[in-house]
């Protein structure tokens, strides 16, 4: 029951994140841009005040998948090379973080665009 426990917290915490973007679209004039953008910046600003790591534990999926988690990984990653290297580490250290996600984003997008069939959809 535990586990159950956890994945419904864990759904419950993205379903709320996406609500809250969906709010926004819908009652700002904000693009959609703006607030994924918003999002990464929250994360990134959670993340370096430590107020977003026990979050992250707390909730798993439903808080390191949105948006909000890449900016969360993007901080963690740039604290961890500040640490290890030094200054430079500010440059490099969320560009290593995230490496891993955004070449396996840009890999599968590759094989769905060489495997799926573009152009006009028929009618």
């Amino acid at each position: 029951m535990n586990v159950f426990l956890k994945l419904l917290f864990s759904f419950l915490v993205g379903g709320a994140l996406c609500v809250v973007a969906q709010i926004l679209i819908d009652k700002t004039k904000l693009s959609p841009a703006r607030i994924l953008v918003g999002y990464v910046v929250a994360g990134v600003l959670l993340g370096a005040l430590g107020i977003y790591g026990p979050f992250a534990d707390m909730a798993g999926a439903g808080a390191t998948t949105p948006l909000t988690g890449f900016g969360f990984l993007i901080s963690k990653g740039v604290r961890q090379a500040v640490d290890e290297k030094g200054l430079i580490g500010a440059l490099t250290g969320g560009l290593t973080a995230a490496a891993g996600g955004t070449a396996a984003a840009l890999i599968f997008g590759l094989l769905a665009a060489a495997l799926c069939r573009g152009g006009k959809p028929k009618r």
